[in-house]
């Protein structure tokens, strides 16, 4: 077997008194593509950091062969400090390293170059690192969650290009296709220890299963020879006339190993709250049409959504997924054509963007929207503590305000918002962001149980592949087509996945153009972003971040117990302010949404 590129023995860190690692390892050889796998939190994104030298462990070895090149992917990557994105790419490139690349790599992946980085979206800051770390083809690829974020046909483009290069790769995602197609090896990140097996991670939830069985039967045979021992020592005849020490110590150090002992974290109980049957038909729309100026979003679709129908939206970022999920919704009507909704629709909801989430607010008074310790599920109370188990959290967790938790818990308390309220059409916008992979089995299970309709739009192959009964995939130009079966089904069908939405950007020749111009200025003359636009676009994440921030300062204001009493009319006052700048928030993300979608489409 060939000298590991880079290695980390009994690598151990500790955060806050908790361990998070004791005696993780990691190997990585030429050529290996390594899947590392686990629960929310589990450490994984701690161990790629370390691996990258970029967090010191407790105490450890790590070791990279001299002269090896390593480029890691983080989470959230940072753009600061430089002019263009092209700028950024080959920041990250060495002497010997081919130029060319940087901007092809930005090119494939939908940027020009020429980008600022201030005015990036997050898909568009992903990809701009992305085409960083691959741009100098390195010894060792650390990629953490490169899919986030990423639409089906970079995704199906990134997976490719992975496939291809000849770097060493140690992946960490919650996309189960991705990990499939691209993994040789896993490594299992479990309750700060690592397990590995020699096989891709097709073959890793069976191996999961019969390891935690193995260790359970061993936790239980353990408990026996304690209860053993224990006997022994009040009636054994030895244990009447002389103390056997080493006996008496076998037994203590027993009895540490099973008080020592961490389970392996538990499953989240998914189970939605059931409304009355809704009518056959719930959802009618007819050649309806949507469009924003001269951009069409939806036009002349048609389509009728039967009760118990799972239907899946896909298509590139940008395309109108969401816009047409709330026109079948009727959250926001056609401009054009007519939309029926059925009888009896009772209607759930998870929104991508999460605005639902009050960052101020704590896991308890999200769960009871601030109704003292009770969730109402379907109408009956149950005790928030319990109902937060079911999804992971912990009891001392139930004061956490939102804006401390990770983005999978955040996910998770999302899905237990809307799981909670009865419902018989269940609307899901991206899912699956942020969730680990047995959270994602359980969805699909609740999803395939549930007795109403669903709708859904998801960038992940696999989920849509294990839930869905019919596909509605954008086809360009405002065309959307409806495909029985789930994603491969399409594909089948269609003969070619999701494709990239283009802008066509003509090169014209300077001595061709002057003419062409005169003779046809109108056609000539392409839309561009005025200049109020492009201002509005640079300030309205800013104008959102302010009033994120003063919406928690007011929200804290509005908890302190004593307020009413002492001043009611004040605490009138702050709940006005509140109320008011939760409207001006949402009217500027939507705002700010309408504009990026608009940016997007004239690549500007």
């Amino acid at each position: 077997m060939a000298p590991p590129l880079l290695l980390l023995q009994d690598t151990r860190l500790t955060f806050g008194g908790t361990p998070l690692l004791e005696g993780a390892e990691l190997s990585v050889s030429q050529g290996e593509r390594v899947g590392l796998v686990g629960r929310n939190g589990s450490g994984k994104s701690t161990l790629l950091k370390i691996a990258a030298g970029l967090v010191q462990a407790d105490s450890g070895a790590r070791f990279v062969q001299p002269g090896a090149t390593v480029r890691y992917l983080p989470q959230e990557p940072d753009l600061s400090g430089f002019p263009t994105t092209l700028a950024y790419v080959e920041a990250g490139m060495g002497p010997g390293d081919q130029d060319y690349r940087a901007r092809y790599l930005l090119e494939q992946l939908g940027l020009t170059g020429e980008e600022s980085p201030a005015s990036l979206s997050g898909g568009e800051a992903r990809r701009a690192a992305l085409a960083r770390v691959l741009a100098p083809e390195p010894d060792i690829l650390l990629l953490d969650e490169p899919t986030n974020h990423l639409d089906l046909p970079a995704i199906e483009w990134l997976e490719s290009e992975i496939a291809s290069t000849r770097s060493a790769l140690v992946l960490i995602s919650h996309d189960r296709r991705f990990l499939e197609d691209l993994t040789r090896a896993t490594v299992w990140l479990d309750r700060g220890r690592t397990r590995r097996m020699e096989r891709g991670f097709k073959f890793f939830e069976e191996w999961r299963d019969q390891v935690l069985e193995e260790e359970e039967r061993e936790h239980h045979k353990l408990a026996r020879q304690i209860v053993a021992e224990e006997h022994w020592m009040r009636y054994g005849v030895t244990a009447r006339r002389k103390r056997n020490m080493r006996r008496v110590g076998e037994l203590a150090e027993m009895r540490k190993q099973y008080r020592e002992h961490r389970r392996a974290l538990g499953t989240v109980t998914l189970s939605s709250t059931d409304a009355e049957t809704s009518g056959k038909l719930v959802i009618e729309a007819e050649n309806i049409s949507k469009s924003f100026g001269e951009r069409a979003i939806v036009r002349d679709f048609s389509i009728r959504i039967q009760r118990g129908d799972c239907i899946g939206i896909v298509g590139p970022n940008g395309a109108g997924k969401t816009t047409l999920l709330k026109m079948l919704t009727g959250e926001l009507a056609p401009d054009s054509g007519t939309i029926k909704l059925g009888t009896n629709i009772e209607m759930a909801t998870l929104d991508q963007r999460r605005a639902k989430l009050d960052p101020a607010r704590s896991v308890r008074d999200t769960l009871t929207e601030g109704r003292g310790d009770q969730v109402f599920i379907g109408g009956n109370p149950r005790h928030v503590i319990g109902y937060m188990k079911d999804f992971l959290f912990a009891p001392e967790q139930a004061g956490t305000p939102v804006a401390s938790l990770s983005g999978g818990e955040r996910g998770r308390l999302l899905l237990a918002c809307a799981l909670a309220q009865a419902s018989n059409l269940l609307v899901l916008d991206e899912p699956t962001n942020d969730l680990d992979l047995e959270t994602l089995d359980l969805l699909e299970e609740m999803i395939d149980d549930y007795a109403g309709t669903v709708l859904l739009v998801s960038h992940d192959r696999d989920f849509l592949d294990r839930t869905v009964t019919a596909t509605i995939l954008f086809e360009g130009d405002g065309n959307w087509a409806v495909y029985a079966g789930g994603y491969s089904d399409m594909v089948a069908q269609r003969g070619q996945g999701v494709t990239a939405r283009t802008v066509d950007k003509p090169k014209v020749d300077k001595a061709e153009a002057a003419p062409a111009a005169a003779a046809a200025p109108a056609a000539a003359t392409k839309r561009k972003l005025s200049f109020k636009e492009k201002h509005a676009l640079e300030q309205l994440p800013k104008q959102i971040a302010a009033l994120e921030e003063e919406i928690a300062r007011l929200a804290a204001k509005m908890q302190a117990p004593d307020l009413y009493t002492k001043d009611p009319a004040g605490f009138a006052r702050t709940s006005a302010t509140l109320e008011a700048k939760h409207a001006e928030l949402s009217k500027a993300e939507e705002q700010w949404l309408e504009l990026e979608m608009l940016r997007e489409e004239l690549g500007a």
